[in-house]
C-alpha cells in the first residue's frame, strides 16, 4: 500500500482485489466482465453453483486457528493464489497474500470472531499488543441483555395471548 498500510478483502472484497471478475451467466446482473483493482494476480469467474459451508483452518499468518463460513459463487484462479492466506480443513488453500505482505484476501467470513485469527490479523496490521476478545461470549452477553430488556418492558403473557 502506498503509505505502508495493510488491506484485507473478504469474499467479494477479495474478488475485487484481482484483475477481473467475469459473470458469463449473468448471475449478478448483465453478462460480462468487470475489471478488478488488479492488486493481486488472479481472476474470478462467477459460477452457478454457490459455495456455502462452515469451515475452519489456519491463517498462514502465524498459523493462527480460524473458524468461519464461505458463501460465494466465485471461483478464483491465478498466480497470487500460490501464496494462500489460509489453509482450510487441513489441505484446502484459500485466498492470497500479496508478495509484499501488505494485502490479504480470503473467502472466509467471520475471521475476526476467532480470537487467534483476530490477534494474528491485528498484529499483521501493526497493532503491537492486541487485546484478545472472545466474540462468542460478547455476543451471548448482548443477547442475554436484550432478552432481559424485552422481558422487563413487554407484557409477554399478553402478547402470547394475542398470537395464540
Amino acid at each position: 500500500m502506498r503509505y505502508g498500510g495493510k488491506l484485507i478483502g473478504i469474499c467479494g472484497g477479495f474478488q475485487m482485489l484481482g484483475r477481473a471478475i467475469a459473470d458469463p451467466l449473468g448471475l449478478e446482473g448483465s453478462r460480462g466482465e468487470s475489471p478488478g483493482l488488479g492488486w493481486l494476480d488472479f481472476e474470478t469467474t462467477l459460477e452457478a453453483e454457490k459455495q456455502l459451508r462452515n469451515t475452519s483452518g489456519v491463517l498462514t499468518l502465524g498459523n493462527a486457528a480460524l473458524k468461519g463460513y464461505e458463501i460465494h459463487a466465485g471461483v478464483s484462479r491465478g498466480k497470487a493464489l500460490e501464496r494462500p492466506s489460509a489453509v482450510l480443513e487441513g489441505t484446502r488453500p484459500d485466498g492470497a497474500v500479496s508478495e509484499d505482505g501488505q494485502i490479504l484476501g480470503t473467502y472466509v467470513h467471520g475471521l475476526f470472531e476467532a480470537p487467534d485469527a483476530c490477534e494474528a490479523l491485528l498484529k499483521w496490521a501493526g497493532v503491537r499488543a492486541p487485546q484478545r476478545v472472545d466474540y462468542t461470549t460478547v455476543r451471548e452477553r448482548a443477547i442475554e441483555r436484550l432478552a432481559d430488556c424485552v422481558a422487563a418492558h413487554l407484557d409477554l403473557k399478553r402478547i402470547l395471548n394475542l398470537v395464540t
